[in-house]
């Protein structure tokens, strides 16, 4: 490739990153004069490329929207963090299209690069594994979600059908505050018009969304949309309420029992912090004292030797139940140590 003809495709590479670039800046990244700058750009709209020109002290060329633009241009690094990017989107199910899209974009991809690059991504995708096996996940609407993002952004009521996971269909309006991804799915938290209380939806459950006319308020600034999909986690309707008392400090409490899991008095992200003085040391999530804790489970039997785990001090409030297995597990634990040696495996 001759020198002149790999500047304009320079040129064309420095447009695509995007905004408007002055002739100054893209005189310096090509190492030429404004003239010739300008005969480059000449060169691309003479290839159809649709380049505008931007008058004004922050003039310069930007290329215009809306526009397919070949040749697709990656570098190394850029190439390796797109398919890498698809690689880990469909492991993790946070795609909006079927696994046959994710896997043509990524074959697209890499069908329009240089030979010798995707030989190396291939030997890197051939040497990577992962410490889990993906799952089989529920995939979201694209339009769906661009409908709900539009919702969000403009702050647009928006009409949705939605099944429950006991398979209840039901119409919502919907005031969205904001979409988040977690645990390998989509979700959708705001506050459901027609009860007036917040709710956190699955997007793959939506199956038709409908932007409504008129606006709503802008929610409060926190909870921001992801503590509120973590919160409303903790809070969910399941069998058991379990009511802790756990001396310790929040970050110690936290990496066993996080917020998409538990509630902790007072150190959630938009507690009210403002109580003076006195009330500082308390409030200092590094201080160890006792805190509540409280969850709501389907089942107990994964809380004893969590709580084992977090060996700090700690008082069941409630239920009773949970004290019961408690006691079981501790009587276990201590049968395995009375045990001779030899004699410590699990029937």
């Amino acid at each position: 490739m001759s020198r002149p003809t790999g500047r304009v495709l320079t040129l064309l590479e420095l447009l695509q990153s995007g905004g408007t670039r002055t002739v100054a800046e893209l005189a310096d990244r090509l190492g030429v004069e404004g003239r010739t700058v300008r005969r480059y750009v000449s060169q691309l709209i003479d290839l159809d490329v649709p380049v505008e020109s931007v008058r004004g002290r922050y003039g310069g060329y930007r290329l215009a929207p809306g526009h397919r633009l070949p040749p697709l241009m990656l570098g190394d690094d850029e190439a390796l963090a797109v398919l890498l990017g698809l690689v880990a989107g469909r492991r993790t199910g946070l795609t909006t299209a079927e696994r046959a899209a994710n896997e043509t974009a990524a074959a697209k991809i890499r069908r329009v690069l240089p030979r010798h690059l995707a030989r190396r991504l291939d030997a890197l995708l051939g040497a990577l594994d992962f410490t889990d096996r993906p799952g089989e996940f529920d995939t979201p609407n694209a339009e769906v979600l661009l409908t709900l993002a539009d919702a969000v952004r403009h702050r647009r009521p928006v009409s949705l059908r939605y099944t429950d996971r006991d398979g209840r269909r039901s119409d919502r309006t919907l005031h969205a505050y904001g979409i988040v991804a977690h645990a390998g799915r989509w979700y959708v938290t705001g506050e459901d018009a027609g009860i007036g209380e917040d709710r956190t939806l699955r997007l793959d459950r939506v199956t038709d969304a409908r932007a409504l006319p008129g606006s709503f308020a802008p929610p409060p600034a926190e909870p921001g949309p992801a503590q509120r999909v973590l919160s409303g986690f903790a809070t969910a309707g399941y069998r058991h309420e379990v009511t802790l008392r756990i001396h310790g400090t929040v970050e110690r409490i936290r990496a066993h029992l996080p917020a998409s899991v538990a509630r902790l008095d007072g150190h959630e992200p938009w507690a009210d912090q403002d109580q003076g003085r006195d009330q500082d040391r308390d409030q200092n999530p590094a201080a160890e004292r006792w805190r509540r804790v409280e969850l709501r489970v389907e089942r107990l039997d994964w809380l004893p030797p969590l709580l084992a785990a977090l060996d700090r001090p700690f008082v069941v409030e409630r239920p009773d139940e949970l004290r019961d297995r408690l006691a079981a597990f501790a009587e276990r634990l201590a049968s395995y140590a009375r045990r001779p040696e030899g004699e410590g495996q699990a029937p």
